[in-house]
């Protein structure tokens, strides 16, 4: 069963953060929320998350992919945080997947992980920073190799869809895209 590593900062995009973990689970995903510290995360519209555990309990374990959820300040508490750098470099080296949303994809950047990559965010956020190295696009999701971006709250729907793709299969990518009772393709 593929492993997927949610981590959850306070003020993070609570319907990025929900309609990642339950998409990834509708697949059969295992999917691990870790607070970045004990407790519930508030998230930026106010709902309350309760994560599964904390990063530290889980900073040793074994993960196909992370996926950072964006929001403000989600990202920057998540950028912020030294162990969320070494564990998407430590994924990065094991030819994991990394993928971000919104924000978030800052934190990859911030980790070294676009240089040379295409990748996409929330507008201006990417184009803030100075990447040189990095090629930006407008695209909803953008996969290049084995790290995924994609724009906001309004493409978590097409991003998880494709998470679910790149750890599961077409297949089941179509089964759980069925059961939503959405067109294929829409975005």
């Amino acid at each position: 069963m593929a492993r997927t590593l949610i981590p959850l900062a306070q003020g993070c995009e609570e319907l990025e953060a929900v309609t990642l973990i339950d998409l990834l689970r509708r697949a059969g995903i295992e999917v691990v929320t870790a607070g970045l510290e004990a407790g519930p995360v508030n998230a930026s519209r106010g709902v309350r998350l309760l994560p599964d555990t904390t990063l530290d309990a889980v900073m040793e374990e074994s993960f196909d992919m992370i996926v950072l959820p964006g929001g403000l300040p989600g990202a920057d508490h998540l950028n912020a945080d030294q162990r969320i750098h070494d564990l998407l470099r430590r994924m990065d080296a094991a030819g994991g997947y990394c993928a971000a949303i919104c924000a978030a994809p800052k934190v990859l950047a911030s980790a070294g992980l676009l240089d040379g990559r295409q990748a996409t965010s929330y507008p201006g956020v990417l184009d803030a920073m100075d990447l040189p190295k990095v090629e930006i696009g407008l695209k909803p999701v953008i996969r290049d190799g084995r790290v995924i971006t994609s724009r906001g709250p309004g493409t978590a729907m097409d991003f998880a869809l494709e998470l679910i793709e790149v750890l599961v299969g077409k297949q089941k990518r179509d089964q759980v895209e069925a059961g939503l009772a959405r067109e294929k393709g829409v975005a």
